[in-house]
This record gives C-alpha cells, sequence and structure tokens, in this order.
C-alpha cells in the first residue's frame, strides 16, 4: 500500500515521502497515530506542499540544529523517576519524560517524536538518547537518571 507520511517515521522516512509498507503496518500503526495518509492522485499535491514548507524550513534551521546539537552533547540532564531500593525503576523512562528534563535543563523544548531511545531505560544510572534535530543533524543526549 503506498501511503504519503506526514510526519518523520523511524527506519522509513520523512515527512512528504511516499513509501510503499504492508497494509496492516498502515492502518495499524502509520493512519491510527496520524503519521501517514493514503496515496491518491490528489494527494500529490500535499505531497509537494510538505516537501516544499520542508525546504523552506530547513535552510533557516540547519544552523540552528549544529547550535542546539552543541548545546545539548555539551549538558548533562537529570531524569528523576521512582525507582525500587535496587535501583529499578516503576516503569520507563519515556521520550516525553526525556523532553521534560531537556526542557528543565535548560535547553530548547524538544518534540518527544524526535527522541529516540534505542533500549528501554529501566535502572538507574547513565543512559543516552538519541535527538533527531534535522535530517542532517543528530544529537546524543546524556541522561542521569535518578531516583525521586
Amino acid at each position: 500500500m503506498k501511503v504519503i507520511l506526514t510526519h518523520d517515521v523511524s527506519n522509513l522516512g520523512t515527512a512528504g515521502d511516499v513509501v510503499d509498507v504492508k497494509d496492516g503496518y498502515a492502518r495499524n500503526f502509520l493512519f491510527r497515530r496520524g503519521l501517514a495518509t493514503a496515496w491518491t492522485k490528489g494527494g500529490q499535491k500535499q505531497v509537494d506542499a510538505i516537501a516544499k514548507g520542508r525546504e523552506v524550513r530547513s535552510v533557516k534551521t540547519l544552523e540552528e540544529a549544529k547550535s542546539i546539537k552543541g548545546n545539548l552533547e555539551n549538558k548533562a540532564v537529570t531524569v528523576q523517576a521512582h525507582a525500587g531500593q535496587s535501583g529499578r525503576l516503576f516503569g520507563a523512562v519515556s521520550s516525553a519524560d526525556v523532553a521534560a528534563a531537556v526542557k528543565a535543563a535548560g535547553g530548547p523544548e524538544l518534540d518527544r517524536r524526535k527522541i529516540e531511545i534505542k533500549t528501554p531505560i529501566k535502572v538507574v544510572g547513565t543512559h543516552e538518547a538519541l535527538v533527531r534535530l534535522h535530517p542532517e543533524v543528530q544529537a546524543t543526549v546524556k541522561l542521569e537518571v535518578v531516583a525521586g
């Protein structure tokens, strides 16, 4: 099934791309989360509008993304989470928690959908998260998870 991505999706594409995916993945994941729409001939106009908007934004934000990357990588971000005596968390640290912690540490406001946590963070300690700031710029944020 051909779909038009309306948001960036990891390992699939960026907003405005037309991709071919399996029917179940499109119906059960992409459409329900509002990440894509079905491709039609009329939808091609939407693809062109998204690509044009992305092009206008990317020229301005490339320099900003590089400066934000330097700022994020030099900062230690502390995330407080509920943990037991052994240091194991009740639940896991989510991308929304990371975005809130970065903002609380004086960093920029990040979109939680642009934050990738490779393995679930379920223990107290030092971890890393990847932030996609721009198609060409990715920053690695150092997280210090503490019991709180």
